[in-house]
């Protein structure tokens, strides 16, 4: 394995193991993603004039209609998974939240005018096969459960909106949209989070504080930059796969270390998921290069 597809991996590994640092913070969601915001886009700042990588405000300004939405949708989505995390199991969560391709794969022929394949269709039907064994399978998941699936799917419609989104900024680097993004989704919340949680801090121990903010360096701002270091390098089938370490880490990770339970039915309908949205992308990526 080269270093580009390491870096990579480190990156989706770091941004699995999020549900677990969330689940040990006693703050709010919608606080821990203001934190998110706001350290992780100081982080890239500072990362951009170590890298020498370099800050182009006049294409930020150009895109600035786009990344606006961008960065609100993006501060929302995390309050939402956040709050899933809370509600339900990671594992239950991180599913959930991973209906994100099928949503993009159901609204490409009404934003872009793409007919749906064959393959589209049958991925779309095994993903709700999919969230039908995850969320109980005939209602064996209490009240609780159902909700943190609600909201970790409501984070997914957000995350299919930011996909969707994206695909109309024109002449911006990854890194310049990346810093934008979270930038302003720090400043959408902010507001948010004054109204409705406060920013307190008074109460809170040291090692919580510090749990924070590594949340904002390590799993935000860090992962960015090696996700992106390394993105321009691998090819399209080989960042499909390496980025269902994501999902399939946090499920272990949360098995492994919260010792969460996951009927077989469940972990059915995780493989029925996460596989109909890796089959659908690599097909994809297939017809692409045809």
């Amino acid at each position: 394995m080269n270093k580009q597809k390491l870096l990579f991996a480190l990156a989706m590994l770091i941004f699995g193991s999020i549900g677990l640092f969330v689940r040990t913070l006693p703050f709010t969601s919608s606080q821990i993603a203001l934190a998110r915001g706001l350290i992780g886009s100081a982080f890239l700042f500072a990362s951009s004039f170590i890298l020498k990588k370099g800050l182009s405000f006049k294409r930020i300004q150009s895109n600035l209609k786009v990344l606006l939405p961008l960065g609100i949708m993006l501060g929302f989505n995390w309050i939402l998974l956040f709050q899933a995390y809370r509600y339900t199991s990671i594992a239950n969560a991180t599913v959930s939240y991973y209906c994100a391709p099928v949503i993009v794969m159901l609204l490409t022929p009404v934003v872009f005018k793409e007919s749906l394949t064959r393959t589209n269709v049958l991925c779309i039907f095994a993903a709700m096969a999919g969230m039908v064994c995850i969320s109980g399978a005939g209602g064996t998941l209490d009240r609780q459960n159902l909700i943190g699936i609600a909201y970790g799917f409501g984070g997914a419609v957000f995350y299919a909106a930011i996909v969707l989104t994206n695909k109309f900024l024109k002449d911006i680097s990854d890194f310049e949209s990346a810093f934008t993004q979270l930038f302003i989704a720090a400043l959408a919340l902010l507001p948010y989070v004054l109204l409705t949680d406060g920013i307190r801090l008074t109460g809170a121990s040291a090692v919580t504080v510090m749990l924070l903010i590594l949340v904002g360096v390590v799993h935000t701002g860090f992962s960015y930059l090696l996700y992106f270091a390394s993105l321009p390098r691998l090819d399209s089938r080989t960042i499909a796969t390496f980025s269902y370490i994501d999902p399939i880490s946090a499920i272990l990770l949360s098995s492994l270390f919260l010792a969460e339970p996951m009927t077989l039915i469940q972990a059915a309908g995780a493989v029925l998921i996460l596989g109909a949205t890796l089959v659908n992308e690599l097909i994809g990526m297939r017809n692409a290069r045809a």
